[in-house]
């Protein structure tokens, strides 16, 4: 009894300081979108350099996801997310105090590097203190509640702005960091042996997940080698990056300037958008286990997803209910992408499911630190010379070609959840060498 007392404390601190910090990831994330307007104000900038300096945080973020699952396979999650919650803590002061451009680029891209290594953290966290049969339910609802950092920082955000200014909110965010950087360090253990009890598989009347055997960079090598991992990889750079550059960044702006929106409603309409992205993401991983087949909800899920951007495309005119279920149905159905990670943790060796999942997650944040300069590129194209105080207005029919574009992105990455491989549900390096 004490020991499935001791089992629980540790599974639920170390999950839940793990998903603390992936909120802060996720409002990081999508910040930009609510405070668009006030940080064209603040720095005077056109729409390329406000997708710029968002996308500052996804730059970083995609370059630091294979040295995290490195990282996080040899020296562990603890030590990891506590350096990356002090490290976001400070990036979110400086944000908030920057005086110029520069010095906000540079907040930001220290706040992208210190959360950069929550979900892969996360990721390891769930492989270590679930049973595998639970991990896609256990990412689902990590997921879910990271989403509420995203919800949190859409309308919530755009009304607290209201009130007092988002330099204050995001150096509140900051000293929260570093507190979590603190609890971390001093409360979180990196799997059930760290803790002095079995492993999940010792639990479950199987054998344990064996050591690394061999150096990282064998390991990094075997990941990048796996022909199996690489549909997951341009799913996520194509899917998932389509719909974090539009919720993440445009959203905000494409319905106040294109759809005549106030900022409160096109706010609400954001955080319709993350919410279903975040409630769906713990149903797609239930069902998921509980059917033991990976592929049917993800590519069933995308397909959706692809269709449900062709209004926006179109440009057709929806009451305000069709609206916020449109926008609620592009959330949810975006999270057949989140499935891709579960298949990577299960096509390769259980000692390099860091390094596995960090990789296929690289491509959604290549593709995000594309996606959102360039689109605000091609508004700039477009640009009338249009501006209210200070903020530059582009026309519906260049949101209408944008948006075109991440269409396109998310049509590629539901063409390659085509060629991601059927786990069903278990680890198939695993499998493999048990039949043979």
């Amino acid at each position: 009894m004490k020991i499935e007392h001791a089992l629980r404390r540790h599974r639920w601190t170390a999950f839940t300081l793990v998903v603390l910090g992936f909120v802060l990831a996720f409002f990081h994330r999508v910040a930009p979108v609510a405070v668009a307007g006030e940080l064209q104000q603040a720095f005077q900038v056109s729409g390329a350099a406000l997708g710029g300096l968002a996308a500052t945080y996804f730059y970083v973020y995609a370059v630091m996801q294979l040295p995290t699952g490195v990282l996080v396979d040899t020296l562990g999650p603890r030590r990891i997310v506590a350096l990356g919650a002090a490290l976001a803590g400070i990036g979110a002061i400086a944000f908030g105090m920057a005086e110029t451009l520069s010095t906000a680029a540079a907040g930001r891209t220290l706040a992208g590097l210190g959360v950069s290594v929550m979900f892969i953290a996360m990721l390891k966290i769930n492989a270590a203190w679930f049973y595998d049969r639970q991990f896609a339910t256990a990412t689902g609802a990590g997921v879910l509640i990271g989403n509420l950092g995203a919800v949190l920082s859409a309308a919530p955000l755009a009304y607290v702005v209201t009130i007092t200014s988002w330099r204050n909110v995001f150096a509140a965010v900051g000293v929260f960091s570093l507190l979590l950087a603190v609890a971390t360090w001093l409360w979180m253990r990196d799997s059930p042996q760290a803790a002095g009890l079995q492993s999940m598989r010792e639990l479950d009347g199987l054998q344990a997940h064996p050591d690394r055997a061999e150096h990282w960079y064998r390991g990094l090598l075997q990941v990048l080698r796996n022909r199996d991992l690489w549909p997951g990889f341009w799913t996520m750079f194509g899917a998932g990056s389509s719909y974090i550059t539009f919720a993440g960044l445009w959203a905000v702006p494409y319905l106040m300037q294109a759809q005549g929106m106030s900022r409160g409603t096109a706010a609400i309409h954001t955080s319709a958008m993350l919410l279903g992205f975040a409630l769906a993401s713990l149903v797609a991983g239930y069902f998921s286990d509980r059917s033991g087949r990976r592929r049917p909800m993800l590519i069933g899920s995308l397909a959706l997803h692809v269709a449900c951007w062709a209004p926006f495309v179109t440009g057709v005119a929806l009451p305000p209910g069709v609206s916020h279920a449109l926008f609620a149905a592009l959330g949810a159905s975006a999270t057949g992408f989140t499935l891709a990670w579960t298949c990577a943790k299960e096509l390769s060796p259980p000692a390099s499911s860091g390094m596995a999942t960090s990789f296929v997650n690289t491509g959604q944040f290549i593709g995000i630190g594309i996606q959102q300069p360039l689109i605000g590129w091609i508004l700039d194209r477009g640009w009338r010379g249009e501006m209210v105080d200070g903020v530059r207005i582009y026309a519906r029919e260049d949101y209408q070609l944008a948006i075109g574009l991440l269409m396109a992105f998310a049509a590629a990455g539901l063409a390659s959840a085509f060629f991601i491989r059927e786990t069903y549900g278990r680890n198939v390096t695993l499998a493999m060498t048990e039949e043979a």
